[in-house]
């Protein structure tokens, strides 16, 4: 369990599916466990039916739900462990924080059809990650970096500019402001959402290859970017992958790698088409175009990583028939 389960989520949850009376959390030596008292034994059935192997977050806490042999629930307090919806009055006997020790953690993902999301605290993006990535942090990412700004050097000025700056490092997080500095254009300060975001760009993008260099990705001295005529603004842009589905997005992190997703095709698109798209960067090995949720995608096997990374940075959000394109690197070895 890796985000907070309290009365309040498990009521928006179960409610959909019949009125719930009473709600008692605890824990065992399996894990953390709940009774849930529906007014009839009709809504139990029902809500188990609905309810069994669904997931509460995104890719995290599946619900497992038995019959218990308990008639009637014994509820003494109302508070974030347990709860007496039909007498309202109980004491919350006042305890400090939950036992269950999780901070500011936030936004519901997965919620069964008819819940709605609960409005927690921004979710930290430590839990984000750690569900992410099977309950625990990538290899070398410590979790603690507090530094927002990036300073990438090595980069090519001539071919290189703040947009494509930002279809690169978006893939590890929320960009602020991009601003490629005057006096060393190949020189480029990009200010992310937080230093965990950050912390994933610089270990996934250093030393990796655009157009022929070898990019240097550091912390920079500066806590962040100054509004400025030459300092490119992102923070509103729609095209930050980190607004929605943020877990889904960071599940996809890693370093560059010689296949790229693509998604949000246009639905009568063609491998031939896609191909003629981005063939100037490179040579493509292997393609296929594939449907998954009633959507066009496909993935492009470049030979190395370097054409694809520069396929990335050149054709991520343009245009393809009127459909804005959104391009990862895959994770597959192969196609």
């Amino acid at each position: 369990m890796l985000y907070p389960i309290t009365v309040e989520v498990l009521h928006q949850v179960f409610s959909p599916h019949g009125f719930v009376e009473k709600i008692v959390t605890f824990q065992k030596s399996a894990g953390f466990q709940a009774l849930i008292q529906y007014q009839s034994t009709q809504c139990a059935v029902q809500a188990r039916n609905n309810l069994q192997g669904r997931n509460i977050y995104d890719a995290c806490c599946q619900l497992d739900i038995q019959f218990s042999n308990l008639n009637e629930l014994q509820v003494n307090y109302n508070n974030d462990r347990s709860r007496d919806f039909t007498n309202p009055s109980l004491p919350s006997e006042q305890r400090g924080r939950s036992s269950q020790g999780f901070g500011d953690v936030g936004g519901l993902y997965a919620f069964p059809h008819g819940a709605r999301a609960v409005a927690f605290p921004q979710m930290g993006n430590a839990a984000a990650v750690a569900a992410a990535f099977g309950g625990g942090l990538p290899p070398g990412i410590s979790g603690t970096n507090t530094a927002c700004t990036i300073l990438v050097s090595n980069l090519d000025s001539e071919k290189i500019d703040a947009d494509k700056i930002f279809n690169l490092f978006s893939l590890y997080g929320n960009i602020i402001r991009i601003k490629i500095l005057h006096n060393k254009p190949d020189h480029a300060l990009v200010e992310m959402a937080d230093g965990f975001q950050a912390e994933l760009a610089v270990h996934f993008l250093k030393g990796a290859i655009l157009f022929g260099r070898r990019l240097e990705v550091n912390y920079s001295k500066f806590s962040n970017i100054t509004p400025s005529a030459d300092a490119h603004e992102y923070a509103g842009s729609s095209l930050n992958r980190f607004n929605r589905n943020a877990a889904k997005n960071y599940r996809y992190c890693c370093s560059p790698t010689k296949i790229i997703h693509i998604s949000t095709l246009p639905q009568d698109i063609t491998e031939e088409d896609i191909i003629a798209h981005l063939e100037e960067h490179g040579t493509i090995v292997n393609s296929k175009v594939f449907e998954a949720n009633g959507k066009k995608q496909a993935l492009v096997m470049f030979e190395d990583e370097e054409q694809a990374t520069e396929a990335l940075v050149c054709k991520h959000a343009s245009t393809i028939d009127e459909a804005i394109i959104r391009i990862s690197f895959s994770q597959l070895q192969n196609i």
